[in-house]
């Protein structure tokens, strides 16, 4: 008997703190579930994909096909040129990236019934989130990419001792409205092709996973004409041509588009540009279609 008021004496105490424990935590408020990623609904961009460098750290591949329509003012006479490229993207960190942003194949039909093609240069770099801030929506991220003189001289590549990219690109979230701008120096090593700055706009607005629209700027002003070719305009993004009558030209497209999350880590993209600031211009205007397929 005693044994037995032994144990009760020792049992309820226990009970009693286990209970309490259990009561405890049924009364105890449930942990604060994390905010979405406001990223997570940022899209990269789709027009002028070479140098409108998206701010936001993340690993993707995305295969890209551009159709340009060439200017009647052009020396070509008109014309179109296809552009067929791969690039990629690594997150080594949450805040720093390996980008290789050009590559690919080139072809160009001229209105003179000419016909050039051959492979792009090489182009890769790093970019690192120095801001990133989930509060308040807002990215900021410079980087550089160096491009390799291995293409194509028949397509305006191979030229120099390569160009470097200095840019700096930010984001700034409203909700589901995002404001992405981005601002680069190319600097070529050697004379033969032209110094220019780059700089783009684009704002989209998430109205589904299946449709978010954008509006997008681009412009580029050549600081220092190159030797190579006596025209009197550059070849925008895709062509360093080292224009020599070039220096202090500006040139200008503006577009828009959207991209579509088909599957959970795919979103297509199509966009649309017209040159809207083009002294003998290469580019009249452009579509271009891309997949960008996250990992």
């Amino acid at each position: 008997m005693r044994s037995l008021f032994a144990c009760a004496a020792v049992s309820l105490p226990v009970l009693a703190n286990a209970g309490a424990a259990v009561s405890s935590k049924a009364t105890a408020p449930m942990a604060p579930v994390d905010a979405i990623d406001w990223k997570d609904n940022t899209i990269s961009p789709v027009i002028n994909p070479m140098y409108m460098e998206d701010p936001v750290i993340r690993s993707e591949i995305r295969p890209i096909f551009a159709y340009h329509n060439i200017s009647n003012d052009f020396v070509t006479q008109g014309g179109n040129a296809q552009l067929y490229a791969l690039q990629l993207r690594w997150a080594i960190t949450d805040r720093l990236a390996f980008i290789a942003t050009q590559d690919g194949y080139f072809n160009i039909d001229t209105g003179l019934g000419v016909q050039w093609d051959g492979w792009m240069d090489i182009a890769a770099g790093f970019k690192y989130a120095v801001i990133d801030s989930q509060e308040h929506q807002f990215i900021l991220t410079p980087g550089f990419t160096f491009s390799i003189p291995l293409g194509s001289e028949e397509v305006f590549q191979g030229k120099g001792d390569g160009e470097f990219d200095f840019f700096v690109s930010a984001m700034k979230g409203f909700g589901n409205a995002h404001l992405m701008g981005n601002v680069g120096l190319r600097t070529p090593i050697s004379g033969a092709q032209s110094t220019s700055l780059h700089y783009s706009l684009m704002a989209d607005y998430w109205v589904s996973p299946w449709f978010i629209p954008f509006v997008a700027a681009n412009g580029w002003t050549v600081l220092s004409e190159g030797s190579s070719i006596p025209l009197d305009s550059e070849g925008y993004d895709v062509i360093n041509f080292g224009s020599s009558r070039a220096g202090g030209v500006t040139q200008m497209t503006v577009g828009g588009g959207f991209r579509s999350r088909i599957l959970s880590n795919v979103f297509f993209g199509a966009g649309y540009e017209i040159a809207v600031i083009s002294p003998e211009g290469l580019t009249d205007d452009r579509f271009t279609f891309d997949l960008s397929i996250r990992f």
